[in-house]
């Protein structure tokens, strides 16, 4: 369910680029006005903006917001104004362009999307940087990481609901064995953490627990320092619950000394019209504290301005 607010009335495209094209003219820009007409159109509607507006005046809008906007506001708009498969290519490039082996960025997108979804990601990947996402997976990592990542963003996963009980019980038993050999890296862990359906995979987490007494993830914190632990365990945490991943992720994003605006943008950016409301459910049953409040607390200006408008303020 989308958190956007688009108005029953809303002006058409060509009304839009006109106001946004006032918002770039005379001294200074309207940021107010770019955010009142952006944050409030669907991504069928920014598209159709988008179209407009380089017939209209002869540019890319992306171009236009480039000159006129700075620092995390420019960042979130020009995320916002792509299509979603373009924005997770240009999240995944950014996020291997400075690649490190705490950067879960990568995973994020791809365990969190559908099939379809990374189907038309690793499109728009290919369209914008001229490489396929996997090369560029297995160019900027290494060892157990290229391992694990080159198939997780390659794979088509069944999106059905049906499961193999005996499959699952079976597997179920072969990553304890691995985990208790501290074998993480082993192809068997991988075959199956990266190519079976989300719902064989929750059945298969909970005849672990069932079978062993204990969730998949606690035999996964051997070594709290280990970055591959850590991506593994985050694999599991995106398929069992997307939302309360994406959840810590803001947390964090917003508790750290010093607020991670690229973490922050990326989800708002990428939820907002997807799950961002279980997002802020979970983020208050949480903490207590309202995400629309939390933000107020973290960031300023403009930058505030725009995240709140795309996630929605309660009243």
């Amino acid at each position: 369910m989308s958190t956007i607010s688009v108005p029953v009335s809303v002006p058409s495209p060509a009304e839009d680029c006109e106001q946004l094209r006032k918002a770039f003219q005379g001294w200074g820009t309207n940021e107010g006005l770019i955010i009142s007409i952006l944050a409030h159109r669907s991504a069928a509607q920014r598209r159709q903006i988008r179209d407009t507006y380089a017939q209209a005046y002869g540019e890319d809008l992306l171009k236009a917001l480039d000159k006129e906007l700075t620092r995390d506001f420019e960042k979130a708009v020009l995320l916002w104004i792509l299509d979603p498969p373009e924005r997770d290519a240009v999240l995944a490039n950014e996020a291997l362009k400075k690649w490190s082996p705490g950067n879960r960025a990568l995973i994020e997108i791809a365990v969190t999307r559908t099939a379809d979804e990374m189907l038309a990601v690793r499109r728009a990947y290919q369209g914008r940087f001229k490489r396929s996402l996997e090369e560029d997976v297995a160019a900027h990592t290494n060892g157990d990481f290229r391992k694990l990542l080159v198939p997780l963003v390659s794979s088509y996963r069944y999106e059905g609901p049906e499961v193999n009980a005996s499959l699952a019980k079976s597997e179920a038993k072969i990553l304890h064995e691995k985990n208790k050999e501290k074998a993480y890296g082993h192809e068997e862990i991988i075959r199956i953490l990266t190519t079976r359906s989300k719902a064989q995979l929750l059945a298969t987490f909970n005849d672990y627990n069932n079978e062993f007494g204990h969730p998949i993830n606690k035999d996964l914190k051997s070594d709290p320092k280990d970055d591959f632990l850590f991506a593994l365990r985050a694999i599991i945490r995106c398929i069992i619950c997307p939302e309360r991943y994406l959840e810590k992720v803001m947390r964090l994003a917003i508790n750290k000394m010093g607020t991670d605006e690229c973490a922050l943008t990326r989800v708002v950016t990428t939820r907002a019209e997807v799950n961002m409301k279980h997002i802020k459910e979970i983020y208050y049953n949480r903490n207590s504290v309202r995400l629309d409040h939390a933000l107020k607390k973290d960031t300023t200006g403009d930058y505030e301005d725009f995240l709140l408008a795309l996630i929605g303020q309660d009243a």
